[in-house]
């Protein structure tokens, strides 16, 4: 079991609550701005294909599911799951905004415990959110269990850059993240634990052997911006 965050889970849910308004302006800030290209290579990486069945877990204010639901068409559908209610409040606005609430069902719900049937859906991503879960192994295998056999499972994360240089950049922004998110009227504390997490997460490579051992095989993952984001992508196995 890998404990990724030690953080009470309902302290956690209050804090997504309370950063919701300002949350999509402060995550361009923290991964200036990169985090649109970032899921534009995951879905061009995952091969969405029209009439898909996905699950977006944690999917905060809707980005990438979004994405999902433009790339699974009109005989596709999206269900979107998350614990906090504001992120998913913020998350309807933006499908209803892009006439897409047709193919997405919102869920509030824990990833941790999903309340869906095993071989369930042809793909399931989880972006941004699996540093945040108390244990990610629970949550991996939850995302197997409902995945259809030869169906793929994706984690788009960031990371930690490699080249020393780099990463010492990078680490020094991430300490001055809270201070910006203090200067947009936002709690300094909940941006220090966001940023916290961030350099707290397993590596790449650690995280390719936990989607081995959650049951997937075919595991590959793809660097972004020198290492500051990651995307992880397996299949469920055949029995």
């Amino acid at each position: 079991m890998v404990k990724t965050n030690n953080t009470p889970q309902k302290q956690v849910h209050s804090l997504f609550d309370r950063v919701a308004p300002k949350y999509d302006q402060m995550n361009n800030l923290i991964t200036l701005g990169l985090h649109r290209h970032w899921r534009a290579e995951t879905i061009k990486k995952l091969n969405v294909k029209k009439g898909d069945f996905a699950l977006d877990l944690c999917c905060g204010t809707g980005d990438l599911t979004l994405d999902l639901a433009q790339s699974v068409g009109p005989s596709g559908h999206v269900v979107a799951l998350d614990l906090s209610t504001e992120m998913l409040k913020l998350a309807k606005k933006k499908i209803r905004a892009a006439r897409l609430a047709d193919r997405v069902t919102f869920v509030a719900g824990d990833s941790m415990q999903l309340p869906f049937e095993t071989n369930y859906f042809d793909l399931v991503t989880i972006g941004f959110g699996l540093r945040n879960v108390p244990d990610a192994d629970q949550v991996l295998g939850e995302m197997v269990r409902v995945l259809r056999p030869g169906g793929q499972a994706a984690c788009l994360e960031t990371s930690q850059p490699q080249q020393p240089l780099i990463r010492l950049g990078w680490e020094g922004y991430f300490h001055i993240v809270p201070l910006m998110a203090k200067l947009t009227g936002s709690r300094y504390q909940d941006y220090d634990y966001l940023q916290k997490t961030t350099k707290a997460f397993v590596s790449v490579q650690k995280l390719a052997e936990m989607f081995a051992a959650a049951g997937l095989d075919k595991v590959q993952y793809s660097l972004f911006t020198f290492g500051a984001g990651a995307l992880h992508i397996g299949r469920k196995h055949f029995k």
